[in-house]
């Protein structure tokens, strides 16, 4: 048996993950989009575009529960502390914040909520 590759060894990319993620919500009518954050130099000064910790996939369910997604490769993804605070406060209002590393773990988290 030939031995895995450094990228076979992790799973699926999270940009793998999220593209799966994001057409089966496509698929299911539920209204989302892609939330990206980041910063960039301008000068000598650094521009956050969006909130840290903010979750890969926004959305809207069917009964008006905001979504959040957050994404992680299929092996080894993990939270920052300014996620895990996103997705905390969140839940913590009554909205639906998951954290995924697959389709089947979106699929199998979602449906708790229909």
């Amino acid at each position: 048996m030939a031995a895995l590759t450094k990228n076979q060894s992790k799973g699926l990319s999270e940009a793998e993950v999220l593209n799966q993620c994001t057409a089966y919500l496509t698929a299911r009518g539920i209204y989302h989009w892609r939330q990206n954050t980041g910063a960039f130099k301008v000068e000598n000064r650094f521009i956050r575009t969006g909130m840290k910790g903010v979750s890969d996939i926004l959305g809207v369910l069917p009964g008006g529960r905001l979504l959040a997604i957050e994404v992680k490769r299929e092996k080894g993804g993990k939270l920052s502390a300014a996620q895990k605070e996103f997705i905390d406060a969140i839940n913590s209002r009554n909205g639906c914040a998951i954290v995924v590393h697959s389709l089947a773990e979106l699929i199998e988290r979602l449906e708790r909520f229909f």
